[in-house]
């Protein structure tokens, strides 16, 4: 089980190190201190850390080249980085043996995830006014690099970080690189930092190479591999590219590292539990029918307001599950909520692709972002109220699978087959009487099954129920303009599932 975790470790921080010049230990050392039992020893920390530093080496060896071979280095601009931080590192690693087990700090990791973010929001780092490559340093450059390059050397000796992130801050925030020529920078730096401090680590503690040479060899082995081919990727796609996929593996790696690190408080929170259930059972089946659905969407023929449908129903049906399945109101709407971030800035960074509004069928320019925001709020919003205040978990579960599955089943059957248009001063004359139809049958058979073995209703009493909420629910849909209907469906069969459903 164990060589499970170092291969996965391996491959994350390799991938960190290519794309953003992301130190191995900020991956690897949480992984193997926290999940090996084999480091969870007195000097476990600092064995940890001279594997994560004996990977970088290579992995970072290999992106650098990767860079340098498409003039993505700029060793004029930090030179003076360099300089420091290989002064200060072997300093570092030796006072990390003289004070003891040394763990990665929380900085790093939340630096990590805040980085991340920023990439997902703005993935282009390029300025109006960026310098040339090997552009002369001014004197703020010469006094930022002195500063940040004697604090990261002391870093990357001291806990084996690498001081990837914090360089990468330093190259593209204060020294005005490129995305690109930042991270291959960085790495070519790492690689020597790196093997100081790696060697130091060994040489001041020896027991490393003889008791885990195994584990050593299988990680930098894999991420040097994984390292290789994350450089080529980013050095082959738009510097754009690269920055959303970098904000999307930092998420990642970085939500990961911080939920290790602070594993032991975290698990004694039910709340924090119960949302990462909540999470995972939402991820658990959406992740493989989004896997099926978009090779559909690009392989078939299927109408676009068919597969547009279809994520609706995925989305709704799997949100009323994590309801149910969730031990708490909180849990449950806390998880909705962190969704609705992480989704956010994606759909943000992406919609100006050509291939967005063909994949998610989108009517207007930032329809899909809004429509997304909407689901999330009226989500949280039911969740909140009909459980969190009336406590009604079965309900709220019911509310949200009516209207989304019942919503989507009025389109399905009213766009081909509605050839008879509800004529009313009431609507807007573009609803069918086929459509309605099937709102109210299949909204009526979800609530059904939802109060008969949820909500253990009789019989008798989930019909009634059930039927006056899908009808006033498909007349609602019916009179309702259909940018306002995803507040007011749900809103109505809440409210009629209170009254009548409620025991």
């Amino acid at each position: 089980m164990e060589y499970m975790w170092y291969v996965i470790a391996s491959l994350g921080a390799g991938i960190g190190t290519g794309l953003a010049g992301l130190s191995a230990a900020t991956v690897m050392v949480p992984i193997l201190i926290v999940l090996c039992p084999s480091f969870q020893g007195p000097t476990g920390a600092y064995q940890a850390t001279a594997i994560a530093l004996a990977s970088d080496v290579l992995g970072s060896a290999v992106t650098a080249y990767t860079y340098a071979k498409n003039r993505h280095i700029d060793l004029k601009r930090g030179r003076i980085m360099l300089i420091c931080i290989l002064s200060m590192c072997t300093v570092g690693s030796y006072v990390a043996y003289i004070v003891g087990n040394v763990v990665l700090g929380s900085f790093t990791l939340f630096l990590t995830f805040c980085i991340s973010i920023r990439f997902l929001i703005k993935p282009d780092t390029s300025r109006t006014n960026q310098p040339k490559k090997g552009e002369k340093l001014d004197r703020k450059g010469v006094a930022v690099s002195l500063f940040f390059g004697l604090t990261i050397g002391f870093g990357t000796g001291f806990v084996g970080t690498g001081g990837g992130m914090m360089m990468l801050i330093v190259f593209t925030v204060f020294l005005g690189m490129g995305l690109k020529t930042a991270v291959g920078t960085s790495t070519f730096i790492m690689t020597f930092t790196a093997l100081i401090a790696s060697v130091s680590h060994i040489l001041i503690h020896p027991a490393i190479v003889l008791e885990k040479w195994d584990v050593m060899l299988l990680c930098i082995a894999v991420a040097t591999a994984a390292s290789l081919t994350s450089a080529r990727f980013a050095n082959r796609v738009k510097s754009r590219t690269v920055g959303l996929v970098t904000g999307a593996v930092l998420t990642i790696l970085g939500g990961a590292m911080l939920a290790l690190h602070y594993r032991d408080i975290l698990s004694q929170s039910p709340l924090f539990m119960d949302t990462l259930s909540c999470i995972g059972v939402f991820l658990a089946y959406i992740l493989p029918s989004l896997a099926i659905l978009i090779p559909i969407r690009f392989m078939t023929k299927v109408p676009s307001f068919v597969f547009r449908k279809m994520l609706h129903i995925v989305a709704l049906v799997f949100s009323s599950l994590m309801i149910l399945t969730s031990k708490s109101w909180q849990a449950a709407a806390l998880a909705a909520l962190i969704a609705a971030v992480l989704i956010y800035p994606l759909l943000k960074s992406l919609e100006k692709k050509k291939w967005y509004s063909v994949l998610l069928v989108q009517k207007s320019p930032g329809e899909v972002k809004r429509s997304m925001i909407m689901i999330f709020v009226v989500l949280i919003a039911a969740v909140t109220i009909v459980w969190g205040l009336f406590g009604q978990q079965q309900l709220a579960a019911a509310a949200i699978l009516m209207w989304g599955v019942g919503d989507a089943a009025a389109a399905l059957f009213g766009i081909p087959f509605g050839k008879h248009k509800v004529k009313s001063r009431l609507t807007d004359g573009k609803k069918s009487w086929e459509g309605s139809a099937a709102m109210l049958a299949v909204s009526f058979l979800c609530g059904f099954s939802v109060l008969l073995w949820g909500q253990k209703l009789t019989p008798s009493h989930a019909l009634w129920a059930a039927g006056v909420a899908a009808a006033l629910a498909t007349l609602t849909e019916l009179i309702t303009p259909s940018e306002y209907d995803t507040v007011t469906v749900p809103a109505v069969t809440a409210g009629v599932l209170l009254l009548i459903a409620s025991v």
